[in-house]
């Protein structure tokens, strides 16, 4: 099929909530590394890798090549009889993962992650009630959509029971008119009013994700989240902590995004970036929380050889090449680089993020979030060569989140052709 006919079928044959970015759909034909190729073979650098999911470059030969292997030897089982890459895969995340983290639970999606973690909290502190923050993104259930504090993308009329939510650590737009440091951490300390007033006075858990990613990369600041699980667990709540964006070395110098603010999670969950695009979730758990589920549970595509291999892949090449290095290196590098186009272009309003997981808040007169201006902006770096995504609340920030082994090159490249991009918009 031709680039029109793929278009005109997406139309006609997929749920209409399938959305495309930009005003005519990038149909993408092949891609390799930091790079993507459209139907008629121009060249894109991928800087937003799949929504935060290419670790290790597209179509990454060590990670093909396990994919490959297994497929040849032994595809499918269920979790009814235990194979070897699914028990190897699990004996990893136990050895690389903070704390006392130890027994997982293998699924397909981080939706599915977090369905499995707050039910473990719940069956663990025998209480209903979770904690979850404004702007956070959890998934497309019921249950993950009810998590989930943002409007766009709760598309069910009633909410599961038992979950409420807190303010979010958003500095650039403090929900409680206040500047950091002398705000005193506001929006922690909030946690316990919320506690005492929309619960019975005891939680099942705190559910947060280090950066917040379709939020709009917002990043506390270091002293929040020990700050909000002094209180967690005064009031016998668990935390669990959102890792499907952040983790496997994606922020940078660390391997999961938790560990730059130096606190063990009781329960952490994983999806996208685990296995370079091959569909995985995972949930792992301390043993005391994870036992906390007896009785019949089967995932038949959870913990799936393939899935299992291509993760190890994966887990194998970050180790192996140095990437969680390398993250930190470049994405200081690109954070220079916004910083600097941040003092040229008043569009920007902010630039925060981590590592390789970086945003650029646009802006106009008074902070009022331009959303027109990303969608400008997309379509004249789409024109130039570059892919990059949106998110925040208002549809006004910037999401940019390239391979894991990006190089030097590639980030001078992505952020000339964000300058010219800026340029053109004349704002």
């Amino acid at each position: 099929m031709d680039k029109k006919e793929i278009i005109e079928k997406h139309r006609r044959y997929l749920f209409s909530c399938v959305a495309n970015y930009y005003e005519e759909p990038l149909v993408v034909e092949r891609a390799k590394g930091s790079y993507v190729y459209d139907a008629e073979g121009k060249q894109y650098l991928d800087f937003f890798g799949g929504i935060v999911t290419i670790s290790v470059g597209h179509c990454n030969d060590t990670v093909t090549r396990a994919i490959q292997e297994q497929t040849e030897y032994l595809q499918h089982l269920s979790t009814l009889y235990p194979n070897e890459p699914h028990v190897r895969l699990a004996e990893k995340l136990a050895q690389i993962t903070p704390g006392r983290l130890q027994k997982s639970f293998f699924t397909n999606s981080g939706t599915e992650a977090n369905e499995t973690a707050v039910l473990i909290a719940q069956l663990h502190t025998q209480c209903q009630d979770v904690i979850a923050l404004r702007h956070g993104y959890s998934g497309r259930s019921h249950l993950a959509m009810s998590l989930t504090g943002h409007a766009a993308w709760r598309l069910m009329p009633a909410p599961a029971p038992g979950i409420h939510h807190i303010a979010n650590a958003y500095c650039y737009r403090c929900p409680f008119g206040l500047t950091y440091p002398s705000c005193n951490l506001k929006c922690a300390k909030d946690m316990e009013e919320a506690i005492r007033t929309t619960t019975s006075g005891r939680i099942a858990a705190f559910l947060a994700e280090p950066i917040q990613g379709i939020g709009g990369l917002i990043t506390p600041p270091k002293e929040y989240f020990q700050e909000i699980l002094s209180i967690v667990r005064k009031y016998g709540g668990l935390f669990i902590c959102d890792e499907v964006q952040t983790g496997w070395g994606r922020t940078g110098g660390k391997m999961f995004g938790i560990e730059h603010w130096g606190v063990e999670p009781d329960v952490m969950t994983f999806a996208k970036g685990m296995a370079n695009g091959a569909p995985i979730g995972a949930t792992i758990a301390t043993p005391e929380v994870a036992d906390s589920m007896q009785g019949m549970s089967i995932s038949t595509f959870g913990g799936n050889p393939v899935t299992s291999a291509a993760a190890l892949a994966t887990i194998r090449v970050i180790e192996e090449e140095g990437l969680v290095e390398n993250a930190r290196v470049m994405g200081q590098r690109l954070r220079d680089g916004l910083e600097h186009l941040k003092g040229k272009y008043p569009v920007i309003g902010d630039v925060r993020g981590m590592g390789l997981m970086q945003g650029l808040e646009l802006v106009g007169e008074n902070k009022k979030p331009d959303a027109e201006a990303v969608r400008r902006l997309m379509e004249q770096t789409k024109a130039h060569g570059l892919l990059i995504g949106r998110g925040g609340l208002m549809g006004n920030v910037i999401r940019i989140t390239p391979p894991l082994n990006i190089t030097r090159d590639e980030i001078d490249r992505a952020l000339k052709i964000l300058d010219l991009s800026f340029s053109h918009l004349g704002l």
